[in-house]
């Protein structure tokens, strides 16, 4: 990248990370980093965890940030159309047209073979049901093909705050800004690498599986169960919350047909008909 347009994308960003470290503090968020070390201090590497929440960017890339890393986010190409498109577009985030995502992968690929860090969510959109629903098989490709190590974590927490689901009147719920002191675990594993000659499903695959290990760990944490009598929303149903099952969140969640259907978790065999 020209060093000018670096400097301005490091500025931004670190604009970015301040005005959100401002926020936690102001919503007496307590977020939790482990395994921020697995994130190279220098190099390519690719962030991918499960998606809950709409703000999960920002937290996936927080052990990223304690590194001295500014992770490049792949996101939908619709948010460039929001009031973020002029920061996300400075900061170098990557817009990603769910109907010809050929340029999203090639961008990405780019950034890594510069150096960067590059996080994506392989679920393509958050979980209606909070387990882990079919992956694409784009960061296999990505790790595959340049040689970048992937760091697979899970995330849970941030779904308290502003996520997908549905009211009692049929509309998605809004955001709860709430000072409730809520937690925010991020828990990222050694990253491993994908050779040459790797299949890219069997590898989404393992990974499908071991986000789902590693999301239900975080879940059964007592700080994130419900209390008792509750009515849990935000809680998978497998584990005694209220969010729509698997099956029930299938015709909900927006999934290509091209993803790798999960075999993991309650969500194994939940596909669209047809």
């Amino acid at each position: 990248m020209p060093l000018r347009t670096t400097l301005v994308a490091d500025l931004t960003y670190r604009a970015t990370v301040r005005a959100s470290r401002a926020a936690f503090r102001a919503l007496r968020l307590d977020v939790r980093t482990e395994g921020a070390e697995h994130v190279p201090v220098d190099g390519p590497a690719l962030l991918v965890a499960n998606h809950a929440s709409y703000l999960d960017f920002l937290f996936l890339g927080v052990p990223a940030v304690e590194r001295g890393r500014m992770p490049r986010f792949l996101c939908r190409e619709p948010m460039w159309h929001t009031p973020a498109g002029w920061a996300l577009d400075r900061m170098h985030h990557v817009p990603v047209d769910r109907d010809a995502p050929a340029g999203a992968y090639l961008q990405a690929r780019r950034l890594l073979e510069q150096g960067e860090v590059v996080g994506l969510f392989p679920e393509a959109g958050i979980s209606y049901s909070f387990t882990v629903r079919a992956l694409m098989r784009g960061a296999a490709a990505l790790a595959r093909d340049t040689g970048a190590p992937l760091v697979a974590g899970a995330m849970w927490g941030a779904q308290r705050i502003w996520t997908v689901g549905r009211t009692p009147w049929g509309t998605e719920p809004g955001p709860d800004f709430s000072r409730h002191g809520r937690v925010v675990d991020i828990h990222l594993d050694p990253p491993r690498h994908v050779a040459p000659g790797d299949d890219l499903t069997e590898v989404t695959t393992a990974l499908g599986y071991r986000i789902t290990d590693l999301l239900e760990e975080l879940q059964r944490r007592p700080h994130h169960r419900p209390r008792p009598g509750e009515h849990a929303p935000w809680y998978p149903a497998h584990l005694g919350g209220h969010a729509l099952t698997p099956t029930e969140a299938r015709e909900l969640d927006s999934v290509p047909r091209s993803a790798v259907w999960p075999t993991w978790g309650p969500g194994a065999g939940a596909r669209l008909e047809g």
